[in-house]
């Protein structure tokens, strides 16, 4: 019996996730890819294993529940890849052996299937002098473009297409060069690029004050280190260190700049780093100052994305009657199992580096989600930017939220609690004191398997193996459209796609020329009604959450402008905007009749699965 919801889910596991063994043989169905993912997964169970293996099958039977894509691939296969879907590089030293083994590393972890993050701060900007050798730096954007050769060249050779994501801190005095770096369309197209913002420029742009531009005193030359310095906790640093201020700016000129490049761009975006890690649940052990590509995951130095899914169309009962109800038992039932399976995955899987496997045994972070939320908004009758919807969505998260850390607490009595935890100091953390009394209380006497298990991922590609149902917690894009697929081998394709819901809608009997209230696209909210939805769920997300803001091309700038502030007030750990062009195209038409333009490599549909 067939098992996929359309052409195009077959066409996505046959390129992407169906095993060929080296005999030439293949998985017939997604059944066997599914069998191969619970039988490897349940591999390092310490008991009871064919019981395990039943369970996890399960959960996957039907697409509740969509592992990582590097999970889907990889597990079982015999191969030498990593089946996590991407790492934070650790800090490139500021010396040209540094910044090559850091290449190297790079290398190596995209070579194996691994998408990147890397934060640039740490490399001298353009013209300084180097105390020691008094060599003229280049600057990290000159560094950035040959991360983008090797990207580029890991490509040619036929593995998965690369994802890398850069950051620049917003006191590093080549600041606006990293900001304006994709108005030239041939500049790291390799890349997503997300500017470091701290809460100290925020504070300067609501008071209008200027802005320093600064560099650790100790990596300058005497002659550049004699003037003014302020205290600085430098990426890579434990502790604040006296940093050269080589120059000043309006703050919101700066803000201006970022803003516009945005909206002319759709980059950088921004990363609310200081609440990145006032929040984070490891604060007492590490700095974070990147995070993977799509920013769902901050991550510390050699840090791992370990990311699965729940597929919440699958759960809305009676859909499209006044009687429609998301299924939270079923979800509850769901999250347990995989949480499990997420936390198995790190003890199957290989890593490309010893230290990546160090922090990832060490944290045994994992990132659980969703997807298909605006799917079952649309089953429920519920329009997605209207406060039901978000009451809705926020009752979901902290119900996954809070079932996931019970389920990390239970497998923590029974394989031990992550090596890092430390009782007091974990309890510590914002996020945790958010959680109810009593799984604070069981934390403490019990211990918890996992130190971080919530993110919100895009989960473009698994949610098309779905049947397309809505990425993460993004809007529908369009219920009809044209969407550029890119496989393996051969040039990009337009496919027409329908939405899940709007498909099922019409199978039902629905009139797709009258289609209910519900019913909202992406092109019909406010940037206001985009940034409400994460807004709602990020209390209960200790990770972060991918959200692109879209907005139409002909959007006023002025109306545009103050989406980033608004993020920043809402409480959100970063924001990206999306602004189509004729320079960079778009994966995703609404219209049927219309071609998508070619993208480059990091474009919205850009994620780790």
């Amino acid at each position: 019996m067939e098992s996929f919801p359309n052409a195009i889910a077959r066409r996505i596991w046959a390129e992407r996730y169906r095993l060929t063994h080296p005999d030439g043989t293949a998985e017939a169905d997604i059944r066997d890819t599914w069998r191969r993912i619970a039988r490897t997964l349940a591999a390092v169970e310490p008991g009871d294993q064919p019981l395990w293996e039943t369970r996890f099958y399960s959960a996957l039977e039907g697409f509740r529940f969509l592992p990582g894509g590097r999970i889907q691939a990889g597990a079982g296969s015999g191969r030498q890849v990593t089946l996590l879907n991407c790492f934070v590089m650790g800090q490139i030293e500021d010396s040209l052996d540094g910044i090559f083994c850091a290449l190297r590393e790079g290398a190596l972890t995209m070579q194996q299937g691994g998408g990147i993050g890397c934060d640039f701060s740490t490399l001298r900007p353009a013209g300084a002098r180097a105390r020691r050798s008094g060599t003229i730096a280049s600057g990290p954007l000159s560094f950035m473009r040959v991360w983008d050769s090797m990207c580029a060249a890991m490509i040619s050779t036929g593995n998965r297409r690369g994802a890398m994501m850069g950051t620049l801190r917003c006191d590093h005095p080549d600041v606006l060069a990293f900001v304006d770096a994709k108005r030239d369309p041939r500049e790291l197209r390799n890349f997503n690029l997300s500017l470091l913002v701290t809460d100290d420029l925020m504070a300067a742009v609501r008071a209008g004050d200027d802005w320093p531009l600064l560099f650790p005193a100790a990596s300058l030359s005497g002659e550049e280190a004699a003037g003014a310095t302020l205290m600085r906790r430098w990426s890579g640093l434990d502790t604040p260190v006296p940093c050269q201020v080589l120059g000043r700016l309006p703050a919101r000129a700066l803000w201006d700049r970022i803003t516009r490049a945005a909206y002319d761009c759709a980059e950088p975006g921004v990363l609310f780093i200081d609440r990145i890690n006032a929040e984070n649940n490891l604060a007492y052990r590490e700095q974070i100052s990147a995070t993977n590509p799509c920013g769902e995951v901050p991550l510390p130095a050699y840090g791992a994305c370990d990311l699965g899914a729940i597929n919440l169309s699958r759960f809305v009962r009676d859909p499209f009657t006044p009687c429609a109800r998301l299924d939270l038992d079923g979800i509850r039932a769901l999250v347990r199992v995989a949480v499990r399976m997420l936390d198995n995955v790190i003890d199957v899987s290989g890593y490309p580096l010893p230290a990546q496997a160090e922090v990832a045994r060490g944290t045994r972070r994992i990132g659980l989600g969703v997807t298909g939320l605006a799917d079952a908004l649309i089953l429920l009758g519920q329009h997605y930017g209207e406060p039901p919807a978000r009451a809705s969505a926020a009752e979901l998260m902290r119900t996954l939220c809070e079932t996931a850390y019970w389920a990390s607490v239970g497998i923590a009595e029974e394989k031990g609690p992550f090596p890092a935890f430390e009782r007091e100091a974990y309890r510590a953390s914002p996020f945790v004191r958010r959680l109810s009394e009593d799984l604070q209380d069981a934390i403490r006497a019990r211990g918890i398997r996992n130190s971080h298990l919530i993110s919100i991922a895009p989960a473009g590609t698994i949610s098309l193996l779905a049947g397309n149902v809505s990425g993460g917690i993004e809007p529908v894009f369009a219920f009809r459209q044209r969407r550029t697929m890119r496989p393996a081998s051969g040039a990009p394709e337009c496919l027409e796609l329908e939405d899940y819901a709007y498909a099922l809608w019409r199978e039902r009997g629905g009139d797709p020329q009258h289609l209910p209230p519900a019913f909202v696209a992406s092109a019909d909210l406010a940037p206001a009604a985009h940034l409400a939805m994460p807004a709602a769920v990020q209390p209960w997300v200790d990770s972060a959450i991918s959200k692109t803001i879209n907005v139409p091309a002909d959007f006023p700038f002025e109306s545009f402008r103050g989406v980033f502030e608004s993020a920043y007030e809402l409480g959100l750990k970063g924001c990206t905007l999306y602004r189509p062009s004729p320079m960079r195209g778009a994966v995703l038409t609404a219209d049927p009749a219309q071609p998508t333009l070619p993208v480059h490599c990091c474009g919205p549909e850009r994620e780790g699965d």
